[in-house]
């Protein structure tokens, strides 16, 4: 069986005290950089891990962020991620991952200590009933949520311009001559869905045209919630000329809808998402989307959690990051002629 090696022989190798090895570990301003290098060098050379129970035990910092998720089957998670990790590593951090989705079950265990060794904690997409959020609330330990909206909350929150992308959006479609226009809502724990309708809908009537409450279907922001909201959609007598759906994902889902109903996008169908998540330039045709700056979103999400540790005083604030509009091939003049789909 392999040896685990201490402090004490990384100290011993760097030849430097424990103390000051410690530290150099930790990061920490008080050791000189020639000296921080020889014991980096020592703990590799000899495969040294940190004990982070014994650390927190101790009352030190454990260097750990922990990144809550409900579920691991969104796309934008992964893009999220990246980022994350990217920030947090460059600034002396390692994440800790857990799904969150059992604490409301009574499984608490693994969040429970999450919560004890991570110094704070980044939550992607919460939910607002959640259980957890109270904790959180209650100010506990540092943490940050990243897009959410659905209600006010004493917690910092970085997200991207739900509303005003949307907004965008949707006058794209306007100005391609496009006046039957279709929302697929996602789910609507994250507030993220409502603040998208909402933009839409006020295009809508900034431009003199109905808010049709046939035109807006439920979704869930995953593949097979697209796909049942479009083949409703385009099942309509008098079916939507456009498809704004509430994410990508949901927008690759009518892409198959409209495929299997024999139509063509976007000569018979405009669809667009939101978020442009790597597959929305790939597909075929390539997705109209609104971009989240989603490694921004990610980064200052680190930024933000790190600066809460460093002052528990501070007061959360709300970071909202511009979106842009990117338009591809999915959308198109609004057709002139409406050919049946095959329903059948």
């Amino acid at each position: 069986m392999t040896k685990i090696a201490t402090l004490n022989e990384v100290a011993a190798r760097a030849g430097v005290s424990v103390i000051t090895a410690s530290r150099a570990l930790r990061g920490t301003i008080h050791v000189a950089k020639a000296t921080r290098e020889k014991v980096l060098a020592a703990a590799s050379e000899l495969n040294y891990t940190p004990d982070v129970v014994a650390q927190t035990m101790r009352g030190s910092q454990s260097r750990l962020l922990g990144v809550f998720l409900l579920g691991f089957r969104s796309m934008v998670f992964h893009e999220l991620l990246v980022s994350i990790e990217e920030q947090a590593h460059r600034r002396g951090y390692e994440l800790v991952v857990v799904n969150v989705a059992i604490y409301d079950d009574g499984r608490t265990t693994s969040v429970e200590m999450m919560l004890k060794l991570c110094d704070g904690i980044i939550w992607l997409l919460p939910s607002g009933t959640h259980s957890l959020m109270r904790k959180l609330e209650a100010g506990q330990m540092p943490a940050v949520l990243v897009n959410f909206c659905a209600r006010p909350v004493a917690l910092p929150v970085v997200s991207g311009a739900n509303y005003s992308g949307a907004y965008d959006l949707v006058n794209h479609l306007i100005g391609l001559g496009h006046r039957r226009i279709a929302f697929v809502e996602g789910a609507l724990h994250t507030g993220q869905s409502r603040e998208r309708q909402r933009g839409y809908e006020q295009a809508l009537r900034d431009a003199g045209l109905p808010v049709d409450a046939d035109y807006i279907v439920p979704g869930d922001f995953l593949f097979g919630g697209g796909r049942e909201g479009a083949r409703t959609l385009l099942a309509l007598p008098n079916r939507p000329t456009a498809i704004f759906c509430a994410n990508d994902e949901m927008a690759l889902g009518a892409f198959k809808a409209a495929e299997e109903l024999g139509l063509k996008v976007p000569a018979d169908v405009s669809i667009a998402g939101f978020d442009d998540i790597p597959a929305a330039s790939t597909v075929t045709p390539p997705l109209t989307t609104i971009r989240q700056p989603l490694d921004e979103i990610g980064a200052r999400a680190v930024d933000e959690v790190l600066a809460y540790i460093g002052d528990r005083g501070r007061s959360p604030s709300r970071i909202e990051l511009p979106t842009r509009l990117v338009v591809r091939d999915s959308t198109g003049k609004a057709p002139q002629r409406i050919r049946p789909a095959k329903l059948a």
